[in-house]
């Protein structure tokens, strides 16, 4: 199968709604069956043939480092870190100095959500889009805010969370997005990829939707942290 673009995984956040359960490690590295749960994103990214990544780090780097150090299996790793907290569009922006690919894969490193790499990069070239976001369909999308879409799948507004809304489609942390897409865009050092280039740029961006009923799981808070633990190891085998 032909290898995909290279991926950066945003790894930097602190998890601060997680340190009373896992204290003293960033949110990604915390244990699930005995492994980080980084490393079920990693094998996830193994299998559907990514053959470079990028870890944007802030928070305890030396923590990556240690455990996966330069190679995971086939995959080649390099390291982007923060000096200073710059936001999840300013850790990108400095990640994709280490990349060399026209279109790159991004991953939020705390969410794993099962999406077929190839079939939304083929959409995301097919549709000339700059930006295409895997998307999950939820019955609480109001615990994250919902993504709308017109009838060719372009992204036509993002939705603020509103608790009870019910379902919707929702925004996966899964992105491909045309590298110099960012050259065009008049952004600071510090900056949010949501909301200051998503947001704000929705109705001139050409920004799809990727739909998927994959596996979706996301360890922001604790209860989803504990499924993650009694669902990923038999889910994804490391």
């Amino acid at each position: 199968m032909t290898p995909l673009p290279d991926a950066i995984v945003l790894a930097g956040g602190f998890g601060t709604r997680l340190k009373d359960t896992v204290p003293g490690l960033p949110k990604c590295m915390s244990p699930v069956g005995g492994k980080p749960f980084l490393e079920y994103l990693m094998k996830y990214l193994r299998n559907n043939f990514v053959e470079k990544v990028v870890f944007s780090l802030g928070y305890l780097p030396e923590a990556f480092k240690e455990y996966f150090g330069e190679q995971y299996h086939n995959i080649s790793l390099s390291y982007s870190i923060e000096d200073e907290p710059l936001g999840t569009g300013g850790a990108l922006k400095k990640a994709f100095q280490h990349i060399s690919s026209g279109n790159v894969i991004v991953m939020n490193g705390d969410t794993l959500f099962d999406v077929d790499l190839h079939e939304m990069m083929q959409q995301h070239q097919q549709s000339g889009a700059d930006i295409t976001i895997a998307l999950h369909h939820t019955q609480d999308a109001g615990r994250y805010g919902t993504v709308n879409l017109n009838r060719d799948g372009r992204i036509v507004s993002f939705s603020e969370k509103t608790p009870g809304q019910g379902q919707g489609w929702i925004n996966g942390g899964v992105y491909i997005i045309r590298q110099n897409y960012f050259d065009t865009l008049p952004l600071p050092v510090k900056f949010s990829l949501e909301h200051d280039v998503f947001e704000r740029y929705v109705d001139t961006a050409k920004m799809y939707g990727y739909t998927s009923n994959g596996y979706f799981i996301d360890i922001g808070i604790p209860a989803d942290y504990h499924r993650a633990c009694e669902e990923l190891p038999d889910i994804i085998r490391l």
